[in-house]
């Protein structure tokens, strides 16, 4: 199972990945394989969120899952590619995969996200 180094991690399973004043946000490789395929990701519009907020929702063939923000912000682009190929998530959860972009409100947020360490302590890797 693959863990790249220099992304935060929250314990709903979601990634961060900063890019200056933008955090670009996914879902972890290992909770697409407990999703099982993905056949289906909403993300309804681009908007402000607070962290915790459910931001949209992804179906896979055993279950639908909330997609939670790990950190307030504004959602500035939802990866338009996933609408006709959600099966992306599963096969590049870390790349191609991501789900939205969005700018930080406040950068000391991302302090209380895990890193890769604390992360797989949490699902036992």
């Amino acid at each position: 199972m693959n863990f790249p180094e220099g992304l935060k991690y929250t314990d709903s399973h979601e990634w961060v990945k900063v890019d200056g004043d933008v955090a670009i946000i996914g879902i972890t490789e290992y909770a697409q394989g407990e999703l099982g395929d993905v056949v289906f990701v909403d993300i309804p519009e681009a908007r402000a969120v607070t962290s915790g907020e459910t931001f949209g929702s992804i179906e896979a063939v055993k279950t639908v899952s909330d997609l939670i923000a790990p950190i307030a912000g504004t959602i500035t682009e939802i990866n338009s590619e996933l609408e006709g190929n959600p099966e992306t998530v599963n096969a590049d959860p870390y790349g191609a995969g991501w789900m939205v972009k969005m700018s930080i409100d406040d950068a000391s947020q991302l302090d209380g996200l895990m890193d890769v360490e604390k992360y797989k302590a949490l699902i036992g890797k």
